[in-house]
């Protein structure tokens, strides 16, 4: 076996046992509704080595924080491309609400504890380059690239607070419909406050 071989063979078990440590610490955490999972019980539901999970990830928050991320990425961001039928964002919002209501119990346990901030901050980044392009298509040239970035950074910092306290504080079971309409009243509020058009007759009238 050449070295490239080899070091292919090698990458391949990393990436796998990666993966089958992330989805058993979901898998485990949701299951008993804490974070407070044995990493020996998480290997041994991988079937690595507890050597193997230090060796990836270091410590058991640093595993639930990237297994939170890598189920966004996996789940919710391909939910959130936007199709020619959505022209108000709403079906990204319901896919949004119905994939944090399906992992409430995931998410809730880790936005209550020491990987909150961590993952908030995560799921911001990721978030945040959709929330742009929406922003990018409602508004084309009409604002700035900078005014783009931070009209996106708001909205996306807002709902995901917003989103947050939903999953943490909401009624169980969640209804993703109902809040996908507070979510979208909310949104549509701030769009129209924010319109360029809406910004220049304010000027108009102040002059």
């Amino acid at each position: 076996m050449d070295s490239n071989t080899a070091d292919a063979v090698t990458d391949r078990r990393v990436r796998r046992s990666r993966t089958a440590l992330m989805r058993a610490a979901i898998e485990l955490v949701t299951e008993r509704g804490t974070s407070a999972v044995p990493l020996s019980d998480i290997a041994e539901a991988a079937d690595v080595s507890r050597r193997v999970v230090y060796r990836h990830f270091g410590d058991r928050d640093t595993l639930l924080l990237e297994a939170g991320l890598d189920l966004a990425r996996r789940e919710l961001l391909p939910g959130l491309a936007p199709g020619p039928e959505d022209m108000d964002g709403r079906q990204q919002a319901l896919a949004l609400c119905r994939h944090f209501a399906k992992h409430r119990v995931y998410y809730r346990t880790l936005l209550t504890g020491p990987c909150a901030f961590a993952l908030d901050r995560g799921l911001i980044s990721l978030l945040l380059p959709v929330n742009r392009q929406g922003v990018q298509q409602r508004y084309g040239d009409r604002l700035t690239p900078h005014a783009l970035d931070d009209l996106a950074a708001f909205l996306t910092g807002g709902a995901s607070a917003f989103v947050t306290s939903w999953v943490i504080e909401g009624p169980d079971p969640l209804d993703p419909g109902s809040f996908t309409d507070r979510l979208m009243s909310v949104i549509s509020v701030l769009m129209a406050t924010t319109s360029p058009s809406m910004s220049a007759s304010h000027g108009e009238d102040s002059s």
